[in-house]
């Protein structure tokens, strides 16, 4: 089996018009930012960009999706097998996403954030769960990795509202969220 490389011109060209979109995030809300503004700021045209995304929602999904993904160690957790270590890996992972690029342009758009943050998570949580579980069924896994996903990102937003740190916050919930997994 081959793996197809990506040519390096096109992650380039991804890199910039991704990063002028954070650049320009920082400056304006998501409903003011408009395609010119972030070709400009790359530097690419507007064919290059349509080429690479379709709109600027799908920009918008793709950003989150890489900066989560960059907060998440995925090869450190996919060694690690569900338990407290895990839980808490990947509430400071979704903690430090809330504290970057979610607060910058989520304005009406904290559906498109929390929606991947709990597929992301669910992806990342099923594997786990499995491990531990190898003889459940597949769904009832799936279901169980989607609970998890919505109550690390639920807390995540309640971490939001505290002083706390993500540790401190996490740690006296952590028998909630992994008591009972066994139905």
């Amino acid at each position: 089996m081959t793996e197809e490389k990506t040519d390096l011109r096109i992650l380039r060209t991804r890199r910039l018009i991704m990063d002028a979109f954070i650049a320009l995030s920082e400056k304006k809300e998501f409903n003011d930012i408009r395609i010119t503004d972030i070709t400009e700021a790359a530097m690419v045209n507007r064919a290059t960009f349509y080429y690479h995304y379709e709109d600027k929602y799908d920009l918008l999904e793709k950003v989150l999706s890489e900066v989560l993904l960059f907060n998440l160690d995925t090869k450190a957790i996919h060694q690690m097998t569900w338990g407290d270590h895990a839980a808490t890996q990947l509430f400071i992972a979704v903690a430090n996403f809330q504290t970057t690029l979610s607060s910058r342009c989520h304005q009406g758009y904290e559906e498109t954030i929390a929606r991947i943050i709990r597929e992301h998570l669910a992806v990342i949580i099923y594997p786990l769960l499995q491990k531990e579980n190898p003889a459940k069924e597949e769904d009832i896994l799936r279901k169980m990795a989607a609970i998890l996903s919505w109550t690390i990102y639920g807390a995540s937003v309640e971490w939001k509202k505290s002083t706390l740190s993500p540790e401190a916050f996490i740690q006296p919930l952590l028998p909630f969220i992994l008591h009972k997994l066994e139905p």
